[in-house]
């Protein structure tokens, strides 16, 4: 419906007009008239390609990361099933955070609702296109993933140990770097992990005296583990993200230490 009145309007006043023209100017004015009225109609008939294109266009802008995030945000629990909901919720915000004010700046905001399915498939097949390097199969066990994680951190230069395994008091690796120290709870699951263990390492982090804390896992967060750990300055790590991880002083209980 939206495309045809943004149709209906152009052909209307290019007629107007080069009938107006056509009438002083006869017939090299009416032969004008209908070579612009068919640009109009060509134009508007290639806008949903158009449109399309812009949308792969943005993807493609950020197409490594958004593949990472689908592998990050899927993950096998424990009775084999795929479980995509993490990824699911990134495309939309991918879609509604990014894609849509590129396509509103661009003249296509009467598509941005009906056609918002569209854009999240084309964001899906982009990500999809993505070769990622093989990731290196992590641990299934606790304590051995404890140590997969140690190990990505010293890939990215941290000094970094495992703790005993009681009397952590919620920290499963204790790093530094750059005289910034890291506290870190790793987490092996099968489903995403809650906002306990954010509670758990900002506690943690307290205790150990950190400058940054972190929960790393391999299966994503619940929408309440994000929130909290926007709160309290808690990063939420795949454990892809470590060897890549730099040390940065956080901001604690809201405020800048």
């Amino acid at each position: 419906m939206a495309g045809r009145g943004s149709l209906a309007a152009p052909l209307f006043w290019t007629s107007v007009v080069g009938g107006t023209a056509a009438l002083w100017l006869g017939r090299p004015a009416l032969v004008a008239t209908g070579l612009a009225a068919l640009l109009v109609l060509l134009r508007a008939l290639d806008r949903p390609a158009r449109f399309r294109r812009l949308v792969r266009r943005v993807a493609r802008r950020h197409a490594d990361t958004l593949a990472l995030r689908q592998r990050q945000e899927s993950f096998v629990d424990a009775y084999g099933n795929l479980v995509r909901d993490g990824w699911l919720r990134e495309r939309e915000y991918f879609v509604a955070r990014t894609v849509l004010p590129e396509i509103e700046n661009r003249g296509f905001s009467d598509y941005a609702e009906e056609r918002f399915d569209e854009m999240v498939e084309i964001v899906e097949a982009v990500a999809a296109s993505v070769d990622l390097p093989d990731e290196t199969e992590a641990p299934d066990d606790g304590i051995g993933y404890e140590q997969f994680c140690a190990d990505r951190l010293m890939e990215a230069g941290w000094r970094a140990h495992t703790t005993r395994a009681s009397g952590d008091q919620g920290a499963d690796i204790v790093a530094e770097r750059d005289r910034v120290r890291l506290v870190v709870q790793c987490k092996r699951y099968g489903k995403p992990v809650g906002n306990a263990a954010v509670q758990e390492v900002a506690a943690a982090s307290r205790y150990w005296s950190g400058d940054m804390a972190a929960v790393v896992t391999n299966a994503g967060f619940t929408p309440a583990a994000r929130k909290l750990a926007a709160a309290t300055g808690v990063l939420l790590l795949h454990h892809d993200d470590l060897p890549d991880l730099h040390p940065v002083r956080q901001i604690r209980g809201g405020r800048a230490r």
